[in-house]
């Protein structure tokens, strides 16, 4: 890696996303063996989705907390079945400690009685809860089945229930700041967590893809194609150089990125080999 062309003030704020990246886990079979790899009380994101339910992720959820780590449960609309099941899973957390949740609207077909993460966000509230904070997603290159006009207006609905963005994957710089700056052209200031992919191989993302079922593989191959094309390339994909062309925003006030928020597809040992390097290069 060459960072020889970061000053000091890049090189310092590239080094602090790395040392306090955030990672997302799937709840799969395999996922307590990687989870070893974690860095001690590390930051962790747990999936949703319609392949296992979300007690899976509430489950998760709860081992890891367990495990010391501060644990971000995903809280999905569309797979929510009901207002009952949404009761029992902020009791779950609350009873637990943790207090910080992601909506998403979530891709199960049909949905249950929440259509949305607005929907979702509308009954917590109404609910009650004991949530310190929300993150919603952001859509830096839009989505392949909802409208930009729709994904805009979504954004304006959910941001007075949030406390944070975090990005889709995206691999173009200038494209993430672009729509970050066009984000607060239009008033909304919440800090922003750029969802980066962690280093990872093809044949294992494919192997991760069968376990969370055919249909959950073919919408996340057409979501994430960039990601699919760089995977095939030999060795796999390091995202180094997407990182180090994000620098100069990292320092940007204006942008207000909080810090990256790693897809690890469960390669948690990889992905740290990966991040342990490069702080090395960065020290």
């Amino acid at each position: 890696m060459n960072v020889t062309n970061l000053n000091a003030t890049e090189l310092a704020a590239v080094r602090n996303v790395i040392e306090n990246l955030h990672y997302e886990l799937i709840p799969l079979s395999n996922v307590i063996e990687q989870a070893a790899f974690l860095p001690e009380r590390a930051t962790v994101s747990v999936t949703a989705s319609p392949a296992k339910g979300m007690q899976a992720t509430i489950d998760l959820s709860l081992q890891l907390q367990d495990m010391g780590m501060h644990v971000i449960p995903h809280f999905s609309a569309r797979l929510t079945t009901d207002r009952a099941e949404l009761e029992a899973n902020l009791k779950a957390i609350d009873k637990a400690g943790i207090h910080r949740v992601f909506i998403v609207g979530g891709d199960a077909d049909p949905p249950g009685e929440f259509f949305d993460a607005f929907s979702l966000l509308q009954a917590i509230d109404d609910i009650g809860h004991t949530i310190d904070s929300f993150g919603i997603t952001g859509y830096p290159e839009g989505h392949p089945i909802i409208s930009d006009e729709l994904l805009e207006q979504a954004i304006v609905d959910k941001v007075p229930f949030a406390q944070y963005i975090t990005t889709q994957m995206c691999f173009e710089p200038d494209t993430i700041t672009d729509w970050i700056g066009h984000q607060r052209d239009r008033g909304i200031e919440l800090p922003v967590y750029l969802g980066i992919p962690g280093s990872a191989e093809l044949k294992k993302l494919l192997g991760i893809s069968a376990r969370i079922g055919v249909g959950d593989s073919i919408k996340f191959a057409a979501k994430n194609p960039k990601l699919i094309g760089r995977l095939v390339k030999p060795g796999g994909y390091s995202p180094d150089a997407l990182i180090l062309g994000l620098a100069p925003a990292l320092t940007d006030d204006r942008i207000n990125i909080e810090g990256f928020h790693c897809y690890t597809f469960n390669q948690v040992e990889r992905t740290e080999e990966w991040r342990r390097d490069m702080l090395e290069a960065l020290s």
